[in-house]
């Protein structure tokens, strides 16, 4: 049975680059492209960055259930929001091949996601502190001042739910924390085979183990703070 690979992160937090630089590192893995009813951006092409579908195409496929996981976002009471979604057949074709499965999804399909494959592993990646993650969606040049506003409102609501992770890693320097997202996908794959592990392995595990929730969370506090100075207060 494949492996589920969960990655989220707030908008601008290099998750993108680190996962492109895993599947350069790591073989047999596949990537879920996302389905989604907004329009194509920039040089974005359909079938690369999204699938890009029109919205009665989109419903009609939620209604066959096609989806692990979907959300409409950015709505309100006045304007209809855009749907994104993971098919399901992204998973059926990882399996067909032997591969593993990564999803590049948000916190609420995450929570969607483990509902229906609960031993599905879930990463979450952190930008060192507000102030660098402000600096990153700044530095893009790609959204307008409001727009990083409600970037950075959102960063700091998803980072609250850091705890639904299995796995966190704080993105700090690009190459290191590739090496880390690296060990955690090979260290589940060894944890799951039934071959005994060698020295190298089992550091690899250790290594992997370093960035478990349960040792993550005194370094998760301070960028709580940064972003909210109540958050990390009894957290």
């Amino acid at each position: 049975m494949s492996i589920v690979y969960i990655v989220s992160a707030p908008s601008g937090s290099g998750k993108s680059t680190l996962v492109n630089e895993l599947f350069k590192m790591v073989p047999h893995l596949d990537f879920s492209i996302s389905y989604t009813t907004r329009a194509p951006r920039g040089s974005e092409k359909n079938g690369k960055e999204y699938f890009f579908v029109a919205r009665g195409e989109f419903e009609a496929m939620i209604a066959a259930d096609e989806f692990l996981e979907y959300a409409e976002v950015f709505g309100n009471e006045k304007v209809r929001g855009e749907y994104y979604g993971t098919a399901r057949r992204f998973l059926r074709e990882a399996e067909a091949r032997g591969n593993d499965l990564v999803l590049d999804i948000d916190v609420q399909g995450a929570s969607q996601v483990k509902e229906k494959i609960p031993q599905a592993v879930s990463i979450f990646i952190l930008p060192p502190d507000r102030e660098n993650l402000e600096w990153r969606l700044r530095s893009r040049g790609l959204d307008a001042e409001d727009e990083i506003c409600r970037r950075l409102d959102t960063a700091r609501r998803e980072i609250e739910n850091y705890s639904k992770y299995d796995y966190i890693l704080v993105n700090k320097v690009v190459e290191q924390s590739a090496d880390q997202l690296r060990d955690i996908v090979l260290s589940e794959r060894l944890q799951r085979s039934a071959a005994e592990l060698s020295a190298e392995e089992k550091r690899r595990v250790d290594r992997a183990q370093a960035c478990r929730l349960e040792q993550a969370r005194e370094r998760v506090q301070p960028i709580l703070a940064s972003f909210n100075p109540q958050a990390g207060k009894g957290t």
